[in-house]
């Protein structure tokens, strides 16, 4: 256990801090900034989590990770799947004081499917041919195609409900923000802190907390620290309420009493390995499968995260629709270093000839150190290695990058995705894919088919032959679950927080 020193402890604080706190606070230290308060430009968890706070969707997840009333008190499904009726609650009112109707809606809906929103998620929303106002409380989506994933969806982050107020503001997403959620956005300092006061007006509709109304503290203030030991010292000395815990320190955390640490659980989270697979060597299958077999996940994972993590099989996470890891086993290119060696004999591989690729990833919950293990586990099989850690914006663009070139070393990397539903295999590997990497045209058919099949049984079966096809070709690896930001330590001088379904921090219960 490591203590500080009252002028150092001071000087750290001084330093990470954006102010002093004060009675009614929930500072929650992060290791890292949002990318925007614009769910239609970012993608990274970062940004999610403080979405979440500021918006609301039409839709809930509730404990089990099923959708529930939220915006919306009820939707109704057309007989053919092509309309989704939503009816709102009536009063809701926007962080401005302006009412939250279906002008709200319509607005959010077209920007975020408009030709100029660049976010890898705009697919998601399905094939949209029109959104409807029957009335003021009532809108009618209409599809081209029935969409299998478009109701869950609509209780995700990608799709808060932006107030068309935000229309004229020029700053928006980066200086203004205005949403229903249960905390009202006041300032972002970049690179130091986003600060959230309460809405007094929240009336809580479908969020899995025992609070019906605004939140009990004033302020929630998001503050970023990448200096895992200034977010130690400040929680133990009660400056900061909730923290981004180092990975090697949770085990001390979690003998201290004045500390709870929490372990979010269905997370979606899977991370996972993938290639750039337009050139060689990883255009062709046999080095992709050599990679796989080449890697002792589990023992990777215990060395690294112990029993904070666990195993995953399949290319969705666990407790996602259609995740069955005996199904997955049997298509997994599991743990075998002689098969490994062998296949990259076939290419021309050994040890007087080693395949020498890159290995990249991105910063932060021991991500770097997993590298490391995968890194002495491939040498011993003659693959040679060498690690590359960025940030996640970086990384992003990376992968489209070596998708796109025709020469150089091989390249794959450590890549994390959330998700609700299996859509996210649409999202990824229907080309061109998020990255323009693997895809092959019967994949695609698959994955078109999933998104248009409604019966959950049937939606199985196509769900599975996406699977077989990733896991048989190697063009997706899984490795672990969850990945990154899932431990929260929590002072317990602020009781009430909660980790909703897929990772989702609530903060309305605690009363400090």
């Amino acid at each position: 256990m490591k203590y500080w020193g009252k002028t150092a402890l001071a000087a750290a604080l001084a330093i990470a801090a954006g102010g002093p706190a004060i009675a009614g606070d929930i500072i929650w230290a992060r290791d890292g900034d949002i990318d925007s308060l614009d769910p239609h430009r970012a993608t990274s968890t970062l940004s999610r989590q403080v979405w979440y706070q500021i918006y609301d969707s039409l839709l809930e997840f509730d404990d089990s990770g099923a959708p529930v009333p939220n915006l919306a008190k009820s939707w109704e499904i057309a007989q053919d799947g092509t309309l989704v009726t939503f009816v709102l609650n009536e009063g809701i009112t926007c962080h401005d004081g302006t009412p939250f109707n279906a002008d709200d809606v319509i607005w959010t809906a077209e920007r975020a499917l408009g030709e100029d929103n660049p976010s890898l998620t705009k697919s998601s929303w399905g094939d949209i041919g029109e959104v409807e106002k029957i009335d003021d409380l009532t809108v009618a989506f209409h599809l081209a195609t029935p969409f299998g994933a478009f109701v869950p969806f609509m209780a995700d982050q990608f799709t808060s409900m932006l107030c068309d107020s935000n229309a004229a503001a020029d700053d928006f997403g980066t200086g203004s923000a205005i949403g229903t959620g249960p905390w009202k956005f006041a300032s972002w300092t970049k690179g130091a802190e986003v600060v959230l006061e309460k809405n007094p007006d929240y009336v809580n509709y479908g969020r899995p907390i025992d609070n019906p109304g605004p939140p009990l503290a004033d302020r929630l203030i998001m503050r970023t620290m990448p200096e895992a030991q200034t977010r130690m010292a400040g929680l133990r000395t009660g400056e900061l309420q909730v923290i981004v815990p180092p990975i090697q320190e949770v085990k001390s955390l979690q003998d201290d009493p004045g500390v709870e640490v929490y372990v979010a659980q269905g997370t979606g989270q899977n991370m996972f390995l993938q290639f750039a697979v337009n050139r060689p060597p990883f255009d062709d299958k046999r080095a992709r499968q050599a990679v796989s077999h080449a890697i002792d996940k589990d023992l990777a994972i215990k060395v690294v995260y112990g029993d904070i993590v666990e195993r995953q099989y399949c290319p969705i996470s666990k407790g996602v629709f259609g995740n069955d890891p005996e199904f997955c086993k049997q298509y997994d290119q599991d743990y075998d270093p002689e098969k490994a060696k062998a296949l990259l004999a076939e290419l021309g591989y050994g040890p007087d000839k080693p395949m020498e690729v890159t290995l990249a990833t991105w910063t932060g919950d021991s991500r770097e150190r997993m590298l490391q293990m995968l890194q002495n586990q491939l040498k011993k099989v003659n693959i040679v290695a060498n690690i590359e850690v960025m940030d996640i914006g970086t990384l992003n663009a990376r992968d489209t990058q070596e998708n796109n070139k025709a020469e150089g070393p091989g390249y794959m990397d450590l890549m994390g995705w959330t998700w609700f539903d299996p859509d996210l295999l649409y999202l990824l590997w229907h080309s061109p894919g998020a990255y323009q990497g693997f895809q092959t045209p019967e994949l695609d058919k698959i994955l078109e088919d999933m998104r248009t099949t409604v019966d959950p049984d049937a939606r199985k079966e196509i769900v599975h032959a996406a699977f077989k096809i990733l896991l048989e070709e190697a063009g997706q690896v899984p490795i672990y679950t969850p990945g990154w930001s899932w431990l929260y330590a929590v002072s317990a001088d602020a009781p009430g927080f909660k980790i909703g379904p897929f990772n989702r921090a609530l903060f309305n219960a605690i009363d400090h």
